[in-house]
């Protein structure tokens, strides 16, 4: 199975996540950045309010595609000691990493959210995306993140994902919404046929749109928002 774009993929999760649209204790909470396009579009079909959790890999050292672990932004850290076992990874080079992501995911909280206050979640069903899971560890973080707010149910909703991954959040969460797993998996991006990196900017206009229109969202909002791309609002 493969999807010709996010947006494709999106309303094609979208309709594997239709029971839990027209609720109001929903709400879409996307993982910036490939994961707010898919969110965008699956809060608009849900009719849900869509947020954002931001996590931030840890990289290996020397081959940072790989994760040896996650931070979220409440102080969560998650580690893969199988990964940091093997590599012989030390407590310090661990630390010097999660040290220079913390300030990237700081920076990022400020630039997305700036003055918005992060959304409540206690009692609330919390639907997670992404446009895809290779190892799990970022959206386990993001698992751990929501958690910690009592919410009534957590949902991780993605296109794709490696079998691994999958077997990791399973017990984690009350149910994980995947299209396709594939037997093997090497990254995200190979069951996409368009996977051009998303930017700083397409998040904070695709955040601006969802959070300036009324609650319940209106029809092809994903398209207008690409059609009449306009600066971020002021206030």
């Amino acid at each position: 199975m493969r999807f010709r774009n996010r947006q494709h993929a999106a309303e094609l999760l979208a309709e594997k996540l239709k029971t839990y649209a027209n609720d109001p204790s929903t709400i879409v909470l996307a993982l910036p950045r490939g994961g707010v396009p898919i969110g965008f579009v699956a809060a608009d079909a849900l009719r849900a309010e869509l947020d954002i959790v931001i996590v931030r890999k840890l990289g290996m050292p020397g081959y940072k595609e790989l994760a040896m672990g996650a931070i979220g932004s409440n102080g969560t850290r998650i580690l893969s000691e199988r990964i940091i076992s093997t590599y012989e990874i030390s407590s310090a080079e661990i630390d010097s990493v999660t040290a220079e992501e913390t300030r990237e995911l700081k920076r990022r909280e400020k630039v997305y959210r700036g003055d918005r206050a992060a959304p409540q979640l206690k009692d609330r069903t919390v639907i997670l995306v992404d446009d895809g899971l290779a190892t799990g560890a970022t959206m386990l973080a993001a698992v751990e993140t929501v958690r910690s707010q009592n919410p009534a149910r957590i949902i991780v909703a993605v296109p794709v994902a490696a079998r691994d991954a999958c077997a990791r959040l399973g017990p984690k969460i009350d149910d994980l919404v995947c299209l396709y797993v594939p037997q093997s998996f090497n990254a995200v991006g190979e069951w996409y046929d368009d996977f051009n990196q998303t930017d700083d900017q397409e998040v904070i206009e695709l955040l601006d749109k969802a959070w300036h229109t009324d609650t319940v969202m209106r029809p092809n909002t994903f398209l207008h928002a690409f059609g009449h791309r306009s600066r971020r609002h002021t206030h």
